[in-house]
C-alpha cells in the first residue's frame, strides 16, 4: 500500500513567517526529547525548516522552550 505524500502545513496555510513566541505551535515540532524534528518526519519543505529551526532556537533563547528534556 503506497503511503500518502506528506505536505508542508506552512505552505498550506501560507505561513511566511514562523512566529518564536508562539510556543503551542512550536512544541508540536519537538518531540519529548527536546530535539527538533527532522525533516522527514515533520513533514516541512526545506525553507520552512531552516524559518522553523531558527525560531525554535529563539524561543530556547529566551526560555519559552527547553534546551533538554528532564
Amino acid at each position: 500500500m503506497p503511503r500518502r505524500r506528506r505536505f508542508c502545513k506552512f505552505c498550506a496555510d501560507k505561513i511566511e513567517y514562523i512566529d518564536f513566541k508562539d510556543v503551542r505551535m512550536l512544541n508540536q515540532y519537538v518531540p519529548e526529547r527536546a530535539k527538533i524534528s527532522p525533516r522527514r518526519l515533520s513533514g516541512v519543505c526545506a525553507p520552512h525548516q531552516r524559518k522553523l529551526k531558527r525560531a525554535l532556537k529563539r524561543a530556547r533563547h529566551l526560555a519559552l522552550l527547553p534546551y533538554v528534556s528532564d
